[in-house]
């Protein structure tokens, strides 16, 4: 069984094709949302999800988030104490999704079409496919999350011609790619973006808002809150975003040694703090109109995607950029997940998708490093020539020819570069290929340099010398930051013996972490009234009776609304 997943920095989601339709596949909770959250609980034991974000305030040394933003990377997280790498953290993230689509389907998950951003790099991109690998699935496909949701939506209508335009804000990463659907023909025609711009960074924007203004920063005399102290305002932020999404003014309120602190937020005010974020959505948007050589006026409509897309400022952002009202026929969280759905069912030539054809392009340039002729007889290195532009269809080949530039050189080396910089030094270096050539006089010695890159995003550099057509290759597969197969295959022996947190008793662990959330916020009877109600609940779990558990959830869960509301559960 071959399930879609959006791996989000925020959340993440499973559908599955079937029956004709996509679907989402709800996680153990009941919620087709699972937070992009990893937890390591007090015994040892890995918490993923819901668990996991319940503790990022009580206990933020052991929880990990937004490490979506790091893939790709060296970087590493301390949890407890191990230190896990962005590809793993993720990995977790997905083990928990193929475990819910199990359960939810009942048979065997072993294949996933796993969304990415668009704009991600090749070795994002690969980090991408080791988290499946680690996580126990072949990823069949990397397939970029604007043309996902436009799948998602433009599905609904393939007999008819438009032109439409993705904007694709998520938590962690802001995608548009614009799209022509034709004779059941859907054409990526220009994709552009901006990997750290999403959500997250207007809740840092409120959060820094809030220091400054409420005077909370400078009872602090300098001195900086503590994780759980930053991660508790984080959250007050996040609900005072979400809050601003249905009124129009939200007030943020925060505890410190004792003295409360506020700040009443309106629309307008939100707005002049984010005025810098939205400029920057500006950019990748224009680009990509210009990419595609459509204007705006020539668009049919303009598509919505990303839960961050939920703000009124971005709406009407999009509504003035566009002169026309953006579509939200699906919910903006769901649509990645249903369009990834979406490309399995064409993969597996479902006859419900047989007049859908889907074609995608390279979101980078991809080229080599040369040396330009800057005056007679001399020449300036760290040139950058493209080979395939950004946005060229997928598969592509392309072909330049290069020649020798210092006499009788026996060794010709070629340097592959992924950007769209003039100098390869404000590039990506992806890999070299060196090998012997004839000692000759400068100019005599030429080469063709050609890229093939595949829909997998696999680039392979074929370079023919000239006239002998002797021929050498360059695939590339590997990057710095992306483990390579000697370290998945040690570090997947490390994450087997990792503790998992059993998938049935998830729920009761989840309670349990959001009752010491809320256990925190309280002060007095009410705190020592909880904690007498987590006492009997923890004791009632080691009895390992159901019944007896079933009802202690509910009590529990009962107390915890009356103390604190929703807002924790």
């Amino acid at each position: 069984m071959i399930i879609g997943i959006d791996l989000g920095t925020t959340n993440s989601l499973a559908a599955v094709w079937r029956d004709g339709k996509a679907q989402l596949i709800p996680n153990a909770l009941g919620s087709f949302l699972t937070p992009s959250c990893v937890g390591m609980d007090d015994d040892g034991t890995v918490l993923t999800g819901e668990a996991a974000r319940a503790r990022l305030q009580t206990h933020p040394h052991m929880t990990a988030a937004l490490f979506k933003r790091y893939m790709g990377s060296e970087r590493e997280t301390q949890l407890g104490a191990r230190k896990f790498r962005p590809e793993e953290l993720s990995s977790m993230v997905l083990r928990s999704l193929k475990e819910d689509a199990e359960a939810w389907l009942g048979e065997p998950v072993t294949e996933a079409i796993v969304t990415v951003p668009a704009y991600f790099s090749d070795a994002q991109r690969k980090a991408t496919r080791v988290a499946g690998q680690l996580a126990g699935l072949r990823v069949e496909r990397l397939l970029n999350e604007p043309t996902a949701a436009a799948l998602a939506y433009g599905i609904q209508d393939t007999k008819r011609e438009t032109k439409f335009l993705v904007f694709d804000l998520g938590g962690g990463t802001f995608d548009v790619s614009i799209l022509e659907l034709f004779e059941g023909v859907m054409e990526v025609r220009a994709t552009a973006g901006d990997n750290f711009l999403g959500g997250e960074d207007f809740v840092s924007v409120l959060v820094d808002a809030f220091l400054s203004r409420s005077g909370l920063s400078r009872d602090l005399n300098g001195a900086e809150l503590n994780g759980t102290q930053r991660q508790r305002l984080r959250e007050e932020a996040e609900r005072a975003k979400r809050a601003l999404s249905d009124s129009l003014t939200a007030r943020m309120a925060y505890t410190s040694a004792g003295k409360e602190y506020s700040l009443d937020l309106t629309e307008d005010l939100f707005v002049l703090l984010c005025d810098h974020l939205v400029q920057r959505l500006r950019g990748p948007v224009e680009r990509a109109l210009r990419d595609a050589t459509i204007k705006a006026s020539e668009l049919d409509s303009v598509v919505l995607a990303g839960g961050a897309t939920r703000m009124p400022l971005v709406r009407k952002m999009v509504s003035r950029m566009f002169g026309r009202f953006p579509s939200i026929n699906l919910d903006p969280d769901q649509a990645i997940a249903l369009g990834a759905a979406v490309q399995t069912g064409l993969m597996a030539r479902d006859a419900a998708l047989s007049e859908v054809v889907m074609t995608d392009v390279a979101p980078y340039s991809l080229g080599i490093s040369i040396a330009r002729e800057i005056g007679p007889n001399q020449y300036e290195g760290g040139h950058y020539l493209p080979i395939i532009e950004r946005n060229s269809t997928v598969p592509v080949s392309r072909v330049e020819s290069i020649t020798t530039i210092n006499d009788y050189q026996n060794e010709l080396v070629v340097h592959v570069y992924q950007g769209e910089s003039r100098r390869v030094s404000d590039n990506v270096f992806l890999g070299k290929l060196a090998f012997p050539i004839e000692a000759k006089r400068s100019g005599e010695v030429s080469a063709d340099v050609r890229f093939t890159y595949d829909i997998s995003g696999v680039l392979e550099a074929e370079i023919t010398l000239q006239p002998s057509l002797e021929k050498h290759t360059l695939v590339i597969t590997e990057n710095a930051g992306v483990m390579t197969q000697a370290e998945v295959a040690k570090r997947l022996a490390e994450l087997n013996e990792l503790k998992i947190h059993p998938r049935d008793k998830i729920e009761n662990r989840t309670l349990l972490a959001q009752a010491d959330r809320l256990y925190e916020q309280l002060l007095g009877q009410e705190r020592a009234y909880l904690a007498q109600h987590i006492a009997a609940f923890t004791g009632v779990l080691n009895t390992q009776q159901p019944a007896a558990m079933r009802r202690a959830h509910e009590v529990l869960t009962r107390v915890m609304r009356e103390l604190g509301g929703s807002s924790f559960l």
